[in-house]
This record gives structure tokens, sequence and C-alpha cells, in this order.
């Protein structure tokens, strides 16, 4: 009898295991962001263009559709939709309201420019540039202001690509291609139609050098070029809050609790420069002509 049940569970043994091994899926993939016992306590998610940040917004959100209504945000802790920590010295901090900025100045091919006229220049709190609520026609936007912006001023957006440079002023949008050598810019295009991506933090611009056939060489705000089309939008002028690198220093170490940064965790040295510093060379141009594409996460198994 011992023996038929040895038997017995042998058998059984050998059948699980053969089960098993027809039932193994031989892909993996990584269901952080979509397995449901990790976000049933995840009742916001995080914007595609931020990784993890100090906040996050309500799922009802959609940023497909400009709103001027302030949006109310949520703490992430530093933790991802898992709910463990991805980001460290990220917690607490003011509550904040997230505004949308209109990164995007398109104007007319033809004709008379798109005139708006400045309502206020206001402080963002999660930006430190100033941003200002600007009107034309039956439309009402954020951009980011300018060194000089100020209420009551008249702004101008062209899209022509002028064969002989204008003359701009502060505030305006114009294509790259159409502004004199020397201009200094800030909301810089990378492609044509994708919006400012460069030179948007206070007090940073770029200068127009030199052109080359039907391409624009900017220096951006770390010296180093961009090579971008002559149809790219930008706006002439620095961008406003140029104080902003003394004024943020923190004097307490409440303020930077207040801003949502915890303390460090370990022991830090101040750099005596004893050794000197390393000098590079200075990078090529950087080339924007087609889109970027980010490439598919490899995961490497071994068994």
């Amino acid at each position: 009898m011992a023996m038929n049940i040895t038997k017995l569970a042998q058998s059984l043994r050998c059948l699980t295991v053969n089960q098993l091994s027809y039932s193994v899926n031989q892909t993996c993939r990584r269901e952080i962001h979509e397995t449901a016992n990790c976000l049933k306590n995840f009742n916001t998610r995080v914007p595609k263009n931020i990784k993890i940040g100090r906040f996050r917004f309500e799922k009802s959100v959609d940023f497909n559709k400009y709103t001027l209504t302030p949006l109310k945000t949520a703490k992430t802790g530093g933790r991802g939709p898992d709910g463990k920590i991805w980001v460290h010295r990220i917690g607490g901090g003011d509550k904040l309201l997230y505004r949308m900025i209109d990164s995007k100045r398109v104007g007319p091919k033809d004709g008379e420019p798109l005139i708006e006229r400045v309502n206020t220049v206001m402080k963002d709190p999660c930006r430190s540039a100033f941003i200002a609520v600007v009107a034309g026609g039956n439309k009402k936007r954020y951009i980011i202001a300018s060194e000089n912006m100020k209420e009551g001023d008249l702004i101008k957006t062209s899209g022509v690509v002028s064969s002989m440079p204008v003359r701009a002023s502060e505030g305006d949008a114009h294509p790259v291609g159409s502004l004199p050598l020397g201009t200094i810019v800030h909301n810089i295009e990378r492609l044509p139609g994708e919006g400012g991506k460069v030179a948007l933090a206070a007090g940073t611009s770029g200068v127009y050098l030199r052109r080359l056939g039907d391409k624009c060489v900017i220096r951006m705000p770390s010296k180093r070029e961009i090579i971008v089309s002559q149809e790219c939008m930008v706006t002439i002028g620095r961008v406003s809050n140029p104080e902003h690198h003394k004024t943020k220093k923190m004097k307490t170490a409440g303020e930077n609790r207040r801003r949502g940064k915890r303390p460090h965790s370990g022991w830090w040295q101040r750099k005596t420069g004893y050794h000197g510093r390393k000098i590079r060379p200075m990078k090529p141009p950087v080339v924007f002509d087609k889109p970027y594409v980010e490439k598919p996460e490899v995961f490497r198994l071994t068994v």
C-alpha cells in the first residue's frame, strides 16, 4: 500500500511539472504602469513627458485640451506607480497649482501678423520664469514672459519667412530665418511646429549667430550651438526674472522642505579645486532635422 502511494505521488509530481513547463510565458513584459494591483491606490497619473517629479495630476486632466484654469496637483513623494521610491530627496512641500503654458507661437504665413495684448504678468510657482496672460481675437493663453514685458504691451506673431531681415520688438515671435544676425532669442523651436523647447528658464537666451543655406545656427545658453530650420519660431529677447539665481538660494532648511526637497543622506564635502578642472573642447553643433524617436527598452535576462 505504501509503495502504491509513493508511485502515485511521483506520477502527480511529474504531471504537475509537465503542465508548468508548457504554461511558462516565454516573453517578458514590464507591467509597472498597467498592473491593476499597482494602480489600485494610484488615482493620478504622471504626464508622458515627465518621469517622476514633485507632483502629478488627476486622471480626468486631458493635456490635449488647453485650459486657463489652474490644475490641482498631488505629491508623488518620489514614488512611482508601483508604490516604491524611484527618486530620493523628494517629499512634502507646499501645494501647487499648475498652469498650462502654450509654447507654440503660431502666426499667419502671409498677410498681417497676429497681434495679442498682454493682460497681466505674474509669477508661476511651478517654474522659475514669469508668465503672462495674453489675448488676441477670441483666444486667451499663458506664455513665457520676456524680460521687459509688462501689462498693456502688444506683441506680434508672424510666420512669414522674409528675404529681408525684419525689425522686431521684444516679445514678438518670428521665424529665425527672418531675423538679423546677432538677435537675442528665447523659446526656440527645434523642429517647425514643435513648440519652444530651448531657453525657457529664467534669464536664459540664445543668440542667432549665422546662416547655413536654409539652416540657422543658434548658440544655446550652454554655449553649445544648434542648427535648426529657418522656419523654426523663436521669441525675441531674454526670458523674464533674470535675478532668479539670486533669490532661489536657500537661507534656512525649511525653505527647501517647502519646495518639496528632502535633505541629503550622506557626507558631502566642498570641492577644493586643488587639482584644477579639466578643459575639454567644445562639442560639435547639434543638427535638428528629424523628430527624435525613443529607442525601445531592452531587457536582457539570464537563466
